[in-house]
C-alpha cells in the first residue's frame, strides 16, 4: 500500500474528514442561490456604471455585419483578434460597459489583480508583443491590455459600447439574426458570437433590511472612489474618519481589505466562509528574462500550466505557484514509499496531497494573525478546490491592526441590516459605508445573466429549449438555433486559467466560420444526434464531479452547497480540458465538420 499513515503525515486524515462534513452542514441553506437579490428594481443602483467619463452619442444602428460578438471581455477581444487573423472584417462588438475589458473593466477596486500568472493569463501577448510589468498583474494594466486588443485589431471601429442587447431573434427567410438593444439598435447579423462571460452582473446578498441603512453603500464592483478617495493602489484618504464594513471574504474582498484596513477609522470584516489563503510572492518581470524569450513561448507556458493544473506530468513546473503546487505534492505522494503507484489508490493519494496543503494553508493562518482566536477563524475547512484559492501576502496580517475585527459568523452569513450598521450573532455594528464584497452572480439562469433572450428557429426561445439544462455540441452551437455560436466553460473545457480555453473556443468557432465562408453557405445548424450524443458525453464523465461539489462546503462552485439537478448537464467536459481540446483539435482535423448540417 502506499498510503502513508497518521503517525507518518503528522494529521489524521478521517478526523480531517470529519471537520470539513461539520463546516459544511453548518452553512447548508434551503435557499442556495436563491438567498441572494436580483439587482433590479431598488437595487439598480448597485448595478449602474460608475466609470463612464463621457456618455456615446450615437444613431441607433440598423445596418448587417457579418459577425456580432457580445461581450467586449477576454472571450469577446479573442474571438474578434482570432477571426481578424482570418480575414474577417465585418466585426461588431457590443458591450455594455464604457469600454473593453468586461471583468477587468468592472473591476477596479483597490488591490484588484489577477491570481493566476499573468504571463498566462493576459491574451495574446505575443501577438502584441507584449510582457506584463509583474508575474501577477494589476487590474489597470489588465485593462489597459485589454484596449490594446482592440486597438491593435480594429475592434473599435464598429464596435457598441455602453450597449445591452435585449433581444435576438432569427429571420430564416433572410438567413440572418436580428439584434435589438437598449439602444434602439436593430441591426441585423450573419453569425453571432455570445461572449457574455460569468463575472460581469454583481451578486447582492438577500439580507433582510439591506435598504434600511442610512449610511453609504456600494459593490466591490463598483467601487466608489468619490467616496473613499485614492485609486487602484490605496491610500483611500475618505475612510480616515469612516467605520466601514466589508461583507464578504472571497478573492475580492481578499485583495481590497488590506487597503482599506489601513485607511479606515474602524473596519469590520463579517465572514461566512474564510478563503484558503496561500503566498503571492508577486515580483517585478525580469527585463533579461522577458528579452530571452523565444517564439512560441506563451502557448508553451499555458500548456505547462495547464498540464500540470490537470494531473499531467511534465519535466518542468514553467509557472511554479500555489495552483501547480498541489499537483506537486500528489505526485511527491504518490512515489511515498518509493513504490510504484496503485491507480485504484490516486483519488485517495489526491485527497491527502489535498489535506496536506490545506494544513500548510491552516498553518500560515495561525502563524501570521497574533490573535488565537482570529487565527483559528481565518482557517478553511474544506478541500482546496471547494472554492476558487486566494493568493495574498499582507490579507491576514491585516488583522493584526487594532482597527480591524473580524466578524465570524460561524458559518451563517449576517443576520440584517439596520438603519445605524450591521448585525451578526446579535450584535450590532454601527458603521458609516457597507461595501458588499459579494461577487458576482454565478449559477443563475443564462438569460437571467445575460438579459436577454434568443429566439431561434419556429419561434424557440432560448430559455425554453434550455429549462431542463443545456443541450450543445462541443459547448459551442446549439441545434435549433443557426449560425450561433457560444463562449462558456459549460459543456466545454475548463481549466484555471480560463482565457486559456477562451482561446481554444474562439480558435474551433473561427474553423467553423472559415469553413462556411469557403464553402459559401447561408447557414449551419446542428444536428439532433450529434448534439444528444455530447450532451450524453457530458453526463456521463461528470459523476465525480458532482459527488465532489456536494462534499465542498457551500459556494457558488456548488450552487451554495445545493447542486441542481442541471448543474452536471450545464458543467465542464469532466475529464477535463486536455481531452476536451484533443476531441475538437480531432474534429477539425477530419475537415468534414460532424454533425452539422449546411445550408447553401
Amino acid at each position: 500500500m502506499a498510503i502513508p499513515t497518521k503517525e507518518e503525515l503528522g494529521f489524521d486524515p478521517d478526523a480531517l474528514r470529519d471537520k470539513y462534513r461539520v463546516e459544511r452542514d453548518k452553512r447548508l441553506r434551503e435557499d442556495a442561490n436563491d438567498q441572494y437579490n436580483e439587482i433590479k428594481g431598488e437595487f439598480s443602483n448597485f448595478i449602474e456604471d460608475p466609470y463612464i467619463t463621457m456618455d456615446i452619442d450615437r444613431e441607433p444602428f440598423t445596418d448587417e455585419v457579418e459577425v456580432a460578438i457580445i461581450g467586449g471581455g477576454f472571450g469577446g477581444l479573442i474571438a474578434g483578434a482570432r477571426l481578424s487573423e482570418l480575414g474577417f472584417e465585418d466585426i461588431r462588438i457590443i458591450e455594455k460597459g464604457g469600454d473593453f475589458g468586461g471583468t477587468w473593466y468592472w473591476n477596479r477596486y483597490p488591490g484588484a489583480a489577477c491570481d493566476t500568472e499573468a504571463y498566462i493569463y493576459l491574451p495574446l501577448l505575443e501577438e502584441l508583443d507584449y510582457v506584463p510589468s509583474q508575474k501577477y498583474a494589476h487590474a489597470p494594466e489588465i485593462l489597459s491590455h485589454s484596449k490594446n486588443i482592440a486597438e491593435k485589431y480594429g475592434l473599435y471601429e464598429n464596435a457598441c459600447l455602453q450597449t445591452e442587447v435585449t433581444g435576438m431573434q432569427w429571420d430564416a427567410l433572410a438567413s440572418r439574426w436580428v439584434i435589438q438593444t437598449n439602444r434602439q439598435d436593430r441591426f441585423k447579423a450573419k453569425f453571432v458570437i455570445m461572449s457574455n462571460g460569468p463575472l460581469h452582473r454583481p451578486k447582492l446578498p438577500g439580507i433582510e433590511g439591506i435598504n434600511s441603512f442610512s449610511g453609504h453603500t456600494f459593490h466591490t464592483s463598483r467601487w466608489d472612489y468619490e467616496y473613499t478617495g485614492g485609486d487602484s493602489n490605496g491610500a483611500l484618504e475618505g475612510l480616515r474618519d469612516k467605520r466601514v464594513a466589508i461583507i464578504g471574504t472571497g478573492a475580492t474582498a481578499v485583495q481590497c481589505t488590506p487597503h482599506v484596513g489601513e485607511a479606515a477609522k474602524q473596519l469590520y470584516v463579517f465572514q461566512r466562509t474564510p478563503s484558503s489563503i496561500d503566498v503571492r510572492a508577486n515580483r517585478k518581470t525580469d527585463p533579461e528574462w522577458a528579452a530571452s524569450l523565444k517564439p512560441g513561448w506563451q502557448k508553451e507556458r499555458m500548456d505547462n500550466f495547464n498540464i500540470l493544473c490537470s494531473g499531467g506530468v511534465v519535466e518542468e513546473d514553467l509557472v511554479k505557484d500555489g495552483w501547480t503546487e498541489i499537483i506537486r505534492n500528489l505526485i511527491s505522494m504518490a512515489n511515498y514509499r518509493g513504490e510504484d503507484t496503485n491507480w485504484d489508490e490516486v483519488p485517495q493519494l489526491m485527497e491527502i496531497a489535498d489535506f496536506q496543503k490545506m494544513e500548510q494553508i491552516r498553518a500560515r493562518a495561525a502563524e501570521l494573525v497574533e490573535d488565537p482566536k482570529t487565527a483559528e477563524s481565518l482557517k478553511p475547512y474544506y478541500r482546496q478546490f471547494c472554492k476558487r484559492p486566494c493568493f495574498h501576502d499582507s490579507y491576514l496580517q491585516t488583522f493584526n491592526r487594532d482597527t480591524v475585527e473580524l466578524v465570524d459568523t460561524n458559518g451563517q452569513g449576517v443576520e440584517r441590516i439596520t438603519q445605524r450598521g450591521v448585525v451578526a450573532g446579535g450584535k450590532e455594528y454601527e458603521v458609516d459605508c457597507i461595501i458588499f464584497a459579494t461577487g458576482f452572480e454565478v449559477g443563475t439562469s443564462y438569460v437571467r445573466r445575460s438579459g436577454y433572450d434568443v429566439t431561434g428557429l419556429d419561434g424557440i426561445n432560448l430559455s425554453d429549449k434550455w429549462a431542463e439544462g443545456m443541450r450543445t455540441l462541443h459547448g459551442v452551437m446549439t441545434s435549433g438555433f443557426p449560425n450561433l455560436f457560444i463562449i462558456s466553460n459549460s459543456q466545454a473545457g475548463f481549466t484555471t486559467n480560463f482565457p486559456h480555453a477562451m482561446d481554444e473556443t474562439s480558435q474551433h468557432i473561427g474553423y467553423i466560420l472559415n469553413e462556411c465562408r469557403k464553402d459559401n453557405l447561408a447557414s449551419i445548424d446542428v444536428e439532433k444526434e450529434a448534439e444528444d450524443k455530447w450532451v450524453e458525453e457530458i453526463i456521463g464523465v461528470s459523476r465525480f464531479a458532482s459527488d465532489f461539489q456536494e462534499s465542498c462546503t457551500p459556494g457558488y462552485y456548488n450552487n451554495e452547497g445545493k447542486p441542481n439537478p442541471k448543474s452536471v448537464q450545464n458543467g465542464p467536459y469532466g475529464k477535463g480540458s486536455r481531452p476536451y481540446f484533443r476531441i475538437t483539435a480531432a474534429w477539425r482535423e477530419e475537415g468534414n465538420m460532424a454533425g452539422i448540417k449546411r445550408n447553401k
